[in-house]
């Protein structure tokens, strides 16, 4: 069982975004226009800059350092429903491991939340340089697993990096929740127990 990150075993608080806008002053939405602009996220999420150069080049052209460190450094959370689900799995018998487009910081931010005990391994986009929907980053995943297509269940809340996964065979769910990933789940047959979702 693969699980995304960011969206489905980690979240941010999207409003947190908006404060720190408006306490700088700036365009709604101005922030991560410029943190997620395609060319820059591609540089560090595959660990062409490291993640202190992106939150950097980030306050250059917001012309707002502080703002930019503010983002940088928000607090997440743990989806602790997600981890139930996976050491439910575990405890079945399956594998479950991370594939995230992520930064150079990725690792010691799971180990800080302990997230890593609950997963056999973490692949991450800026260590094995590509990103999902790339193939080849499924690829390296199943390489390194030694496992088939067929073999893996990739979740992902972004429904565009699906794709790549589908290209190669692997079963794929849309993640909305923990309700829905578990019917999923239990409609191939990975799942076994009928426990409440409520």
């Amino acid at each position: 069982m693969l699980f995304d990150l960011d969206g489905v075993v980690r979240h941010f608080d999207p409003e947190n975004v908006t404060r720190i806008e408006r306490a700088h002053e700036l365009e709604p939405g101005s922030i991560e226009a410029i943190a997620f602009a395609p060319h820059r996220l591609e540089q560090v999420t595959t660990g062409r800059i490291s993640r202190r150069e992106w939150v950097e080049r980030i306050g250059v052209e917001l012309g707002n350092d502080e703002a930019a460190e503010a983002w940088g450094s928000q607090p997440f959370h743990v989806n602790e429903e997600v981890l139930d689900l996976v050491d439910e799995l575990r405890a079945s018998g399956i594998r479950t491991a991370i594939l995230t487009n992520g930064t150079d910081t990725i690792s010691a931010e799971v180990e800080s939340m302990n997230i890593d005990s609950h997963f056999e391994a973490l692949f991450n986009s800026a260590e094995i340089g590509w990103t999902k929907p790339d193939v080849r980053a499924f690829q390296h995943v199943l390489g390194a697993m030694q496992l088939a297509p067929q073999e893996v269940f990739f979740t992902d809340d972004s429904e565009s990096k699906l794709v790549g996964a589908e290209k190669l065979g692997m079963p794929t769910h849309h993640f909305k929740g923990v309700a829905g990933l578990r019917e999923a789940l239990r409609a191939v047959g990975a799942l076994h127990t009928a426990r409440s979702d409520a």
